[in-house]
């Protein structure tokens, strides 16, 4: 049988074309003269993406999270590691602890406990910013109680000492990825993401996939690749992305990092969130830090920590 050229090179013209029609199209819109994109899954399902970005800027679910932590026992696996300039572990932290509520009071057990190296000073206190802001989110010292979950009208405050100021503006990092933060000179204003400026430094694109066997959407904030040198130094957040509850839009995972680097400090921070729920409520499963940073009339700390959260239970 005679091969004919003619035929195939049809056939397949044919197949790459019926293919090409196939790609999913993704559309660019402009809301509040602000511009973003939406994959085919967003287009072709209809989805009420103006109600969708609004609530995704107003988010306050990430933080009540973690706050709900405050009003329900739980069991941690924690592991915090310090390193020197050569990349040296320095201090580690590795312990299991259990924080019981009770009577509208929280209070912890630490159930096993390994540390090394210079972790804490004689008094007991950590020697650096890292460990002590994850004490500060895991850890429980005494008893404290008539806390709440609220966030609505709530508003972090950056003052105390210098480590009580650096450990409130990471949390804020934390909590609030895409929103300014106070105290830090010439980078609070170029960490907000929903601003007029930031839409000329950043790419926002919103779809509908799977997340860990669930659909969810995604909002996906990338630096554009054409910036110029001027623009590139505004550049703070180097990607996040978000996974959303569709049904409540509630953050069900984030992974982030951010970088800059200014005359008298420079910071690299990388984090990685997973939430679950229990009893309906939205909490913390799975988190990891990595940062490496350096502030004025303060030692460079590389550092990194890990919690595993499990055995979620409700108060006594």
């Amino acid at each position: 049988m005679q091969f004919n050229f003619k035929n195939y090179f049809l056939f397949v013209s044919l197949l790459l074309l019926t293919n090409l029609n196939l790609v999913a199209q993704d559309s660019t819109v402009n809301e509040q003269g602000q511009k973003f994109t939406l994959t085919d899954a967003i287009v072709r399902n209809h989805f009420d993406y103006k109600e969708i970005l609004q609530r995704i800027k107003e988010d306050t679910s990430f933080y009540k999270a973690f706050k709900t932590l405050r009003i329900i026992g739980y069991s941690s696996y924690n592991f915090v590691e310090m390193k020197d300039k050569n990349e040296a572990v320095v201090a580690t932290l590795n312990s299991k602890t259990k924080q019981i509520r009770k009577d509208n009071c929280r209070s912890m057990e630490v159930l096993e406990e390994r540390t090394s190296g210079n972790l804490r000073n004689a008094n007991g206190d950590y020697n650096y910013v890292t460990p002590s802001l994850y004490a500060s989110l895991f850890f429980t010292k005494g008893t404290v109680c008539g806390e709440t979950n609220i966030v609505t009208g709530k508003k972090r405050v950056v003052q105390g000492s210098s480590m009580e100021k650096a450990k409130e503006q990471l949390k804020m990092l934390f909590f609030n990825p895409g929103k300014k933060i106070p105290g830090i000179p010439f980078i609070g204003n170029k960490l907000d993401l929903y601003d007029e400026s930031a839409h000329e430094l950043y790419d926002y694109k919103l779809d509908y996939v799977d997340y860990h066997g669930q659909l969810a959407y995604v909002f996906d904030v990338q630096p554009k690749k054409d910036l110029g040198f001027f623009q590139k130094d505004r550049v703070v957040v180097d990607q996040m992305i978000t996974w959303f509850n569709p049904k409540t839009l509630e953050v069900l995972g984030r992974n982030y990092s951010l970088s800059y680097k200014a005359g008298v400090y420079d910071f690299n921070v990388q984090m990685e969130v997973e939430m679950t729920y229990f009893n309906g409520l939205l909490v913390p499963k799975i988190l990891r830090y990595k940062g490496n940073w350096d502030v004025i009339f303060k030692k460079r700390e590389r550092g990194l920590f890990t919690a595993t959260l499990f055995d979620y239970k409700t108060g006594e």
